[in-house]
């Protein structure tokens, strides 16, 4: 008897601090110390618990089963007790082994009886896996063992059903409870907000009597994911104010952080994003690897590489996320060279690409017209370095062929795919025979495809109208506009938004509403007697309308980047760097303008169009006109 105590007391401690400081080492040495000894057998069933969790805490989840396993083939009393299979459920739960979690907990309803310790992970596995229907057996079960009113149940249960798109039934739940922790109004608040239930999401946030960093991270990131960034960037600010309830100071954390930077990315903020970075820094988040390669994204974003690339190189831990992040970001700005120095880095380093990874590399070829170093990169893809080709290295190879004007080839490619050409597929070679290469037969092969795989995109529609209007053939238009009246869908107004001294101005075409819309206009009377005479030719074949040159020529000078640069010169000091993010593609005859501009202003300017990046400077892009 003393010796069993001596096991009990002796090892629990031991077996608790190895849980919450992990170390394989030292609990492999605490395993073989006890067994040596012959005191395996004689751990009650707490103390095995404890010894199954130390091994899951440091992964081994292979020792923690062989364990399991070991004490319920022993006689020892421990083979009947749950809190076996609570360890070795939390500990699958906890790494993501879902499946495993859900085997396990079905061989528990044989063996043992579930507690309130078991069901908040098995709903999260459920939650994982998004099995509602496994999730309201689970929920019955909860209901047949008496923890229906549990708190950490039913919170578990309201997140379980949120992740599994059950929101009616989780508000239902959660308006039953009789008392309801953060945990389950975040999960709430969440999952409205994931919903695109922006509304509801923050009535029930400000309706909290307590939040916290999740609270305000949750916020954050779903008005980022729902596009609103505005409320996303004000909604930081307000929290690393100090929010406004109370003297509880929440302040945000990494999470919090990266939640943020995609909203100043969105909106091409970056000031905001300057500012978010120093204030990350001021929290001792500076040096945060998840911090930084969100970092690395925004300024790219943004349209600053040098910012991005000096995030990149101050980040310490380049695993296969940051280079990525970083081979993406000179892909998106048409840097095909630095696109593949960067990935050659990357396999110097030993670090081994992913099917991420490809489709940066692709793109990056593909923008830059890096014909045959892009096909050979594909064609060594799954021989040099096993990664299997998906639909979107093909839509990027499709797009590299297209681009160059090998259209045939393109085409050849798809009949080979061993899967359906996706949309991005077949849009890569309408673009192309559209805009570059002007071939009517298969750009209308391609738009065929397109209206059967996404009928209510309106730009497959507008791409085949204006191939038809630049041949004349405007009876084709009129059939075209007909289909798309007919299907509803209403063309996207093209906007452009700048953002001077950190506040974002948005710009439609033909806008008149902004309170400098008499000087900007005033400005753009006067740019095209100065581009023209500095060799500008106004290309009236993109503003395909059945009217005169005249009239074609002032609907191109009121595009919304000519509008949103136009504002931009007349609110910033000499030399300032023009910032212009576009909601589509940049019409040619703005890229040509543009480029006069810069040399006539002396001035940078950086467009983002829905495609890439273009850099003018000095009269010249970045695209080398090939985009």
């Amino acid at each position: 008897m003393r010796r069993k105590l001596s096991t009990s007391d002796s090892y629990l401690n031991l077996f608790a601090y190895l849980t919450t400081n992990p170390s394989l080492k030292l609990s492999r040495q605490l395993h073989a110390h006890i067994t040596l000894r012959g005191l395996l057998h004689l751990l009650p069933p707490l103390a095995a618990a404890k010894m199954l969790a130390m091994y899951a805490s440091s992964g081994d989840l292979l020792s923690a089963h062989s364990l399991f396993n070991h004490f319920h083939s022993s006689s020892s009393s421990s083979s009947s007790s749950p809190l076996l299979f609570n360890a070795l459920i939390r500990g699958y739960s906890r790494l993501g082994h879902h499946e495993q979690t859900l085997r396990l907990y079905s061989r528990m309803m044989h063996l043992s009886r579930p507690d309130h310790f078991t069901f908040p992970f098995v709903l999260k596995a459920c939650a994982g896996l998004s099995l509602a229907r496994t999730g309201k057996c689970v929920h019955a079960q909860c209901v047949g063992n008496g923890f229906e009113r549990d708190l950490y149940v039913g919170s578990s249960l309201v997140n379980a059903y949120v992740k599994c798109g059950e929101l009616g039934l989780a508000r239902q739940l959660f308006d039953e409870m009789p008392v309801r922790d953060v945990s389950s109004w975040n999960a709430l608040v969440s999952g409205c907000m994931r919903s695109g239930m922006v509304g509801l999401g923050e009535e029930l946030f400000w309706r909290m009597e307590r939040r916290n960093v999740l609270s305000w991270t949750g916020m954050i990131s779903g008005y980022a994911q729902n596009g609103l960034a505005s409320k996303a960037l004000s909604m930081f600010h307000r929290m690393a104010s100090g929010g406004d309830r109370g003297s509880e100071v929440i302040r945000p954390n990494w999470v919090t952080v990266m939640s943020v930077l995609p909203a100043c990315a969105h909106s091409a903020a970056l000031e905001q994003g300057r500012r978010i970075h120093d204030y990350a820094r001021s929290i001792g988040l500076g040096g945060n690897s998840s911090v930084q390669t969100a970092l690395i994204a925004m300024y790219a974003k943004c349209g600053s590489l040098v910012e991005a690339r000096r995030s990149f190189d101050e980040l310490v831990d380049k695993g296969v996320v940051g280079w990525n992040t970083m081979i993406t970001a000179y892909a998106s700005h048409g840097k095909g060279a630095e696109t593949i120095s960067t990935f050659e880095d990357m396999i110097r380093a030993e670090v081994h690409p992913d099917f991420i990874t490809f489709t940066g590399l692709l793109s990056g070829c593909s923008h830059s017209g890096l014909v045959e170093i892009g096909l050979a990169y594909f064609n060594d893809m799954e021989r040099v370095y096993s990664v299997e080709p998906r639909v979107e290295h093909y839509a990027c190879v499709v797009d590299l062929l297209s681009r160059a004007g090998r259209l045939r080839e393109a085409k050849e490619l798809i009949d080979r795919m061993p899967m359906p050409p996706s949309a991005s597929v077949w849009g890569a070679v309408l673009a192309a025979s559209c805009r570059m290469h002007k071939n009517l037969e298969i750009g209308e092969m391609a738009a065929k495809e397109l209206f059967v795989l996404e009928p209510e995109n309106i730009g497959n529609y507008v791409l085949l109208s204006n191939m038809y209007a630049e041949v004349g053939k405007w009876e084709e238009v009129d059939k075209l506009r007909a289909v798309v009246k007919s299907l509803g869908i209403k063309k996207q107004p093209g906007c452009s938004w700048t953002e001077i001294n950190g506040r974002a101005h948005l710009f439609l075409g033909g806008d008149v509403s902004h309170q400098q819309a008499k000087e900007i206009y005033k400005l753009l009377e006067a740019l095209p007697e100065q581009i023209k005479a500095a060799g500008y030719v106004p290309d009236t074949s993109f503003a395909l309308h059945d009217v005169s040159e005249e009239e074609k020529e002032h609907n191109l000078s009121t595009h919304s980047e000519k509008l949103a640069i136009a504002f931009g010169l007349l609110n910033t000091p000499p030399g300032t760097v023009l910032r212009v993010t576009k909601n589509l593609r940049i019409c040619g005859d703005c890229h040509s303008a543009i480029k006069f501009i810069s040399r006539i202003y002396d001035r940078e300017i950086i467009v983002r169009d829905v495609n890439r990046f273009h850099h003018f400077r000095d009269g010249s892009c970045s695209c080398g006109d090939y985009w």
